[in-house]
């Protein structure tokens, strides 16, 4: 196997790894991508201020100084819609919400909502034998499963009105999931080589590492006029130095194997098997268990999440969030691969029956299946005043040609609802958006930092990490200030305000874009609001607003 083999796969395995969970896409940032930050400001320059201290943050510390201390807020429900989290971090001490009406583990439904036993949420990837999904498909997958016998080798004249716009949908998911397919065998065919041509390195060396511990050092002694084992010396090397052993071809070989049997149900692999539910309508619901922590191959994504939103601020370690007026409802419904609409539509219900007033969801989809469910869901959230916010993506594109779901868009480029916020990610950095986040000027609501954030990570640890993931609880956790200290305020208001008190920036950027060549544009056409989120100019908008509304 020759060396730039091996390359080629250490990239393909890049590719890969960022896709851990099929939308959020958080990436662990290296130290020195943060080295250009004071060394004081690294750690939540999210929350400076651009006119005090240079750094385009939230102006957070100014509205901490200035306007909080002379209010008194109130204790709210956020429900953060994602994976399973580590309930045992140093930073979630009494954050948790808790259902009073329920009593632990006696086995009963007390409160009668469905939901046995949800003392502090939801899990909506298990079944009642305590099993759990970790592995799930994409919303791809699903959406074949469901249309391959309605659509397949059909002609579009042969459909009209609404099927005829399913069909078009098919064509493009049936083309999206082809290239999916073709791209996982490639990947799984070349990792299947390049691991027999590492065993034939391992017996062709075994001589001199029956244990397979190479070192530069030994490799580097041994003298031999064999081409064959010459070459396999050097193949070695190249092992060691990119630390690659039987180990490291055994992860990555399995990784693209879940992803082409599983992922993209090759297999025949359906998580609804494991959940055992029926995923083809709302009424079967209450499936599911309590088991709000998850596995430590997923949990650590609501970790980063929730720390952003709602770490303490009332040490001098760790990271401090946003607000700690708050109880996080966790509601686990995301697991390595696409979330379900059903588990969506379902969770933000479950969310505003039990009392949440934003709703935090860091993921997205590249298509949906049974978008009418989620649709009706955020109505309803609407209806009850609840404000839902979501992350834009890390695909950088364009999210007004490739729509991600869930969203409040119709045509014509109008919202079917007022309470829901879309989060690209900005950046310290000379650009200010950040090159990863996706963008639009119809699709995309509002910017916030979502760039070299230190968060909190599982076994109480921490990580400096990067994702319109982070940039959305960072809006949730502004949205869940205003409804804290001025609860008269609507969902649709608060929506208004964060968008109204954002900061401008009146600079040419370059345009989020896969491709080498860079597009200079306005940052103001990039989003609906055309700024960045402030919680100092929100909170003064709010107490404008409040006193308004209380003299009508």
């Amino acid at each position: 196997m020759k060396i730039k083999t091996v390359i080629f796969l250490i990239l393909i395995s890049s590719i890969f790894s960022c896709n851990t969970i099929e939308n959020p896409a958080n990436h662990y940032i290296s130290k020195t991508e943060i080295k250009k930050l004071i060394k004081k400001d690294k750690y939540n320059w999210q929350h400076k201020d651009i006119f005090k201290d240079s750094i385009p943050g939230i102006s957070l510390e100014k509205a901490y100084k200035t306007i909080l201390p002379k209010l008194k807020g109130d204790t709210i429900i956020v429900a953060i819609l994602d994976t399973g989290i580590d309930i045992s971090h140093k930073e979630f001490k009494g954050v948790f919400w808790k259902n009073r009406d329920e009593i632990p583990n006696n086995a009963i439904d007390d409160d009668q909502n469905g939901y046995v036993d949800d003392i502090h949420g939801w899990n909506f990837l298990g079944n009642d034998k305590g099993e759990n999904v970790f592995i799930s498909n994409y919303e791809s997958t699903r959406f074949l499963r469901l249309y391959d016998t309605v659509f397949k080798n059909k002609d579009i004249n042969s459909f009209t009105g609404r099927d005829k716009l399913l069909y078009k949908q098919y064509q493009h998911v049936v083309k999206n999931h082809n290239s999916k397919l073709e791209k996982a065998k490639k990947a799984l065919d070349e990792y299947s080589r390049a691991y027999d041509e590492y065993e034939k390195m391992i017996n062709a060396l075994n001589k001199y590492f029956p244990n397979e511990k190479f070192t530069l050092e030994k490799l580097n002694l041994i003298k031999t006029d064999n081409d064959t084992l010459k070459y396999y010396i050097e193949e070695a090397k190249k092992c060691v130095t990119y630390k690659i052993d039987r180990d490291w071809f055994e992860y990555k070989k399995k990784k693209v194997t879940v992803r082409y049997e599983k992922h993209l149900g090759v297999s025949g692999y359906n998580e609804s098997d494991i959940i055992g539910d029926n995923p083809n309508t709302l009424k079967d619901k209450g499936y599911g268990n309590n088991d709000i922590k998850g596995e430590k191959l997923t949990h650590y994504h609501s970790t980063q999440v929730t720390g952003v939103l709602a770490g303490n601020r009332n040490d001098d370690e760790g990271v401090k969030g946003i607000t700690n007026l708050v109880k996080i409802m966790p509601i686990r419904l995301a697991a390595l691969g696409s979330e379900r609409d059903k588990d969506i539509a379902l969770a933000i219900r479950y969310a505003v029956d039990n009392g949440a007033k934003v709703i935090n969801m860091s993921f997205r989809n590249d298509f949906s299946t049974r978008r009418e469910w989620v649709d009706e869901a955020i109505k309803y959230a609407s209806e009850k005043d609840v404000l839902l916010l979501i992350a834009a993506g890390n695909e950088s594109k364009n999210s007004d040609i490739y729509f991600n779901y869930p969203n409040d868009q119709i045509e014509n480029d109008n919202d079917f609802a007022n309470n829901f916020i879309v989060v690209g990610a900005s950046t310290h950095k000379k650009n200010l958006i950040s090159s990863f986040s996706n963008y639009g000027k119809h699709n995309v609501d509002i910017f916030a930092p979502g760039e070299d954030i230190y968060t909190s990570n599982p076994e109480n640890e921490y990580a400096f990490i990067d994702g319109t993931s982070l940039a959305t609880p960072i809006v949730s956790g502004v949205a869940a200030l205003i409804r804290s200290y001025y609860p008269n305020l609507t969902a649709a208001e608060v929506k208004q305000i964060i968008m109204e008190s954002g900061v401008s920036f009146d600079i040419m950027v370059n345009k989020p874009s896969s491709s080498k060549e860079k597009e200079l544009v306005p940052f103001s056409s990039l989003s609906k609001s055309g700024k960045i989120v402030n919680a100092y100019n929100a909170l003064l908008m709010a107490e404008e607003v409040s006193k308004k509304k209380k003299k009508k």
